[in-house]
């Protein structure tokens, strides 16, 4: 806390120890590796106490976390205005980190995984069928809250942040309408509209409105990253086919089953920019397409 007080920023490190090498002078337990579960997602010992009281001198704070599985930082994600997430980078890891932190270089990835706000909430995912959906706009879900905290995510699926601003525009589907076995292109405009250079990923999800069997309310079936300088835009393409349409029936065979699909692009698996459908008709030439 004294160092912290007296310094211009502050970058707290927190996260697990790992399972790799031999124990370190300690000779603490790993909290993080194959065989070494824990059943709490929070920060192990101290280390949120830890934040709190850097924190609370004032001293602007940035977090970076240092861990192989996912960490429920609630306190730190509502109060701390900077956290990166590093998971175990590697040797070369600190370059990396501080080519960040100074702003060297802009940031791009996005969460394989949702991350939750509690163990509580596990499993925690994105592609959940669309039951939940229903019960929640009834009001019988817990998806609508907890008793002590909402039931969202803490960080969804697809999420990452950038130093510049990106928008999309201009969702074009061509055809809008096939067969099948046949192919679309899928196509939108993203422009940076900060003033930094920057790389976005763009993500493509999909969905069946009605199926002989239930299938997730989205699916990623795609993801593009794009290089853009300040203003700049470009046309991002996709092609949607039948190994993106397709799903596993009652009798176990992977099958396109012709219908509306919802077409979403977006940021990250919650925060979708635009969307539009497409329509797949039967077709005597690729009905046997399974």
């Amino acid at each position: 806390m004294q160092a912290a007080k007296h310094a211009d920023v502050a970058i707290v490190v927190v996260g697990e120890q790992g399972s790799r090498g031999q124990p370190g002078p300690s000779d603490e337990p790993p909290t993080d590796g194959e065989a070494y579960d824990v059943a709490s997602l929070d920060l192990t010992g101290v280390q949120e106490e830890l934040i709190q009281a850097v924190y609370a001198t004032g001293t602007p704070t940035v977090v970076v976390l240092v861990n192989g599985r996912p960490l429920s930082v609630r306190w730190t994600a509502a109060h701390v205005p900077a956290l990166v997430e590093a998971w175990e980078p590697g040797e070369r890891g600190g370059e990396a980190l501080a080519d960040v932190l100074f702003g060297d270089y802009n940031p791009s990835g996005r969460l394989a995984i949702t991350i939750p706000r509690s163990v509580g909430q596990l499993p925690a995912y994105y592609d959940y069928k669309p039951a939940k959906t229903y019960w929640t706009d009834r009001g019988w879900s817990n998806l609508k809250g907890y008793v002590d905290m909402p039931a969202t995510p803490l960080y969804p699926f697809g999420y990452g942040l950038s130093y510049t601003q990106f928008e999309y525009s201009n969702l074009r589907i061509d055809p809008v309408q096939i067969y099948r076995g046949g192919n679309s292109r899928v196509q939108v405009d993203v422009q940076n509209s900060g003033n930094r250079p920057g790389t976005e990923t763009v993500q493509l999800y999909l969905h069946e409105r009605f199926a002989p069997v239930s299938t997730p309310v989205k699916q990623l079936r795609g993801f593009a990253r794009v290089a853009l300088t300040p203003g700049e835009k470009k046309t991002v393409s996709f092609t949607v086919g039948p190994e993106d349409l397709q799903l596993l029936d009652r009798n176990m065979h992977w099958i396109v089953v012709p219908g509306t699909f919802d077409i979403s692009i977006g940021k990250s698996s919650e925060d979708i920019a635009l969307k539009g459908t497409l329509e797949v008709t039967d077709s005597g030439a690729s009905a046997g397409f399974e």
